[in-house]
């Protein structure tokens, strides 16, 4: 590839840019594939416990375990953490 076709896939203006570039990428590809699948482990694994809680005659949401779950994002991750956290947490609800 030549130092116009880098800048074009990548941006770069260099093939040894774009090559380092494409690289990285294709980390973060794999990197998010992995999250998708744990995202919907969680789900799963959130499901199983809505059952569990809905059957004894609980809530299906345990608003205090969400404020924890909450917490633990924000504290890791910063404000943008909660935002993570809050997408999570909707995912995760009402598919009992």
């Amino acid at each position: 590839m030549n130092a116009t076709q880098a800048s074009d896939r990548t941006g770069a203006r260099t093939d040894e840019a774009a090559t380092e570039i494409t690289g990285a990428r294709e980390r973060i590809d794999d990197l998010d594939g992995r999250i998708i699948a744990l995202v919907e482990e969680r789900m799963a694994v959130s499901a199983d416990i809505q059952r569990a809680r809905i059957a004894s005659g609980g809530r299906r949401v345990n608003l205090s375990r969400e404020m924890e779950i909450l917490a633990r994002y924000r504290d890791h991750l910063g404000r943008p953490g909660t935002t993570l956290a809050m997408t999570l947490l909707e995912l995760c609800r009402g598919r009992v």
